[in-house]
């Protein structure tokens, strides 16, 4: 097995940052692990929360909005499965950006004591949101039959959109835990993000209901074309939205590049600021 030698010198952090993260990349493996076995550590029912926490959003969800409200549905899809494709995508989202954006706070001994590239941290975070979206994925296979619906052919492109969101929950955790490090208020203003943003994407509704004067504000928001595009693979219907699409990889493409380029401005101050 080959040696890897760290070489502590001025600037050289800066030079041959990429290439600490490839020699590094065990290690980001090895903390998405560590906060899975923290998450359900001394918990009852373990990782089966991952798979209870969207089920029960979807039968409250099918209750308010789809029986006491009367949203409609997409096509011959059940608002259930409507609702549910919508959750796969937006579980994962906030749970990335709350885990994420406390990440560098709450590794603090670990970043004031010992050189890795940080970014591993915030990342790790999403890696971990990214197994409980396998677990709700396998919820999808179980429904699917229970309400005898058979997923579209368009479930190949599926992976697409799972790229989407990852990119785009990197992006905004990236950022946040940096700004949270900077700035402590962050902790509270995240949470509201994650409440605030459930509302206006389109997870107990059709993105149809929208106002049609406000779709160029309400396309900006990346997880609209994101779980529209969930719910086009999954359910099939309606076809898909290139407008919302084309805003959703823009606006991630954006906030990917803006999370990276500030985490990293602000990484060599970690450990005197945290």
């Amino acid at each position: 097995m080959r040696e890897i030698h760290t070489i502590v010198e001025a600037g050289r952090t800066e030079k041959q940052y990429w290439q600490d993260i490839w020699h590094y990349r065990a290690l980001l493996c090895i903390l998405s692990w560590r906060d899975v076995q923290v998450r359900y550590k001394q918990t009852a029912l373990g990782v089966a929360w991952s798979i209870l926490r969207p089920l029960l959003i979807m039968g409250v969800f099918t209750l308010v909005f789809g029986r006491i409200a009367g949203f409609p549905s997409e096509g011959n899809a059940p608002y259930a499965l409507l609702v549910y494709a919508a959750l796969l995508p937006w579980q994962f989202f906030s749970s990335a950006l709350s885990e994420a954006g406390s990440s560098l706070l709450g590794n603090s001994n670990l970043i004031t004591k010992v050189y890795f590239p940080r970014i591993f941290i915030p990342a790790g975070s999403v890696m971990t949101a990214l197994a409980d979206f396998a677990s709700a994925c396998v919820l999808l296979c179980v429904l699917l039959p229970i309400f005898r619906f058979t997923p579209s052919w368009h479930l190949i492109f599926l992976p697409f959109f799972v790229l989407l969101v990852v990119f785009a929950a990197l992006g905004a955790g990236l950022l946040f835990a940096a700004l949270n490090v900077r700035y402590r208020d962050f902790r509270y203003i995240i949470p509201f993000i994650v409440q605030f943003g459930l509302y206006v994407s389109p997870v107990g509704f059709s993105s149809a209901l929208a106002p049609e004067s406000w779709r160029w504000v309400y396309y900006l928001n990346p997880m609209v074309g994101i779980i529209e595009g969930f719910r086009w693979c999954i359910l099939g219907a309606p076809a898909l939205n290139p407008h919302s699409l084309l805003s959703s990889i823009t606006t991630t493409a954006a906030l990917l590049w803006l999370g990276i380029a500030y985490f990293r401005k602000m990484e060599k101050n970690f450990a005197d600021e945290i």
